[in-house]
């Protein structure tokens, strides 16, 4: 088996929903990096097989849509998977290494947008004793500017 196969399946048993949303966008990125690669070297083939995978990652992205509980970003994100494979789709027949590029730019954009979410609900399910103290200020001549750091932890 291969390490890097291996390793990927490990990263995945362990994420999150939310990660594994990252890991799709970034698997998508690599897809459009090999697709624009494939339209530069006039790999027909390779470019097929890589925009029906990319494709099928995209399903997968949009399949994940909650629109009961997502509401307009869910109909958002609906409408960004539906272009994107679309233009997938023309990349087969009108193969452009500055389209697949943008769209590349595009995917990049929204990954960072996941990341983000995903950072904020990593802090919202932090217990606050996990947090470092925070420093207590106290009057006390000693100190040279007249406060005193309390620093319990």
């Amino acid at each position: 088996m291969d390490i890097r196969q291996s390793y990927r399946e490990a990263a995945v048993r362990g994420a999150s929903p939310l990660q594994l949303v990252v890991r799709l966008y970034e698997q998508l990125v690599e897809d459009l990096r090999r697709i624009a690669a494939a339209i530069q070297q006039k790999d027909v083939s390779g470019r097929s097989s890589l925009i029906k995978h990319a494709i099928l990652v995209v399903g997968h992205l949009q399949s994940s849509l909650d629109f009961e509980r997502g509401g307009k970003v869910a109909r958002t994100l609906e409408n960004f998977y539906n272009s994107l494979r679309q233009n997938l789709v023309q990349a087969q027949f009108f193969p452009s290494g500055p389209a697949v590029r943008q769209l590349m730019t595009d995917v990049l954009a929204v990954r960072r947008a996941w990341v983000e979410v995903e950072r904020i609900e990593k802090e919202k399910a932090l217990p606050a004793s996990s947090l470092p103290p925070m420093p207590v200020p106290t009057a006390d001549a000693s100190s040279p500017v007249g406060m005193h750091h309390d620093w319990k932890g």
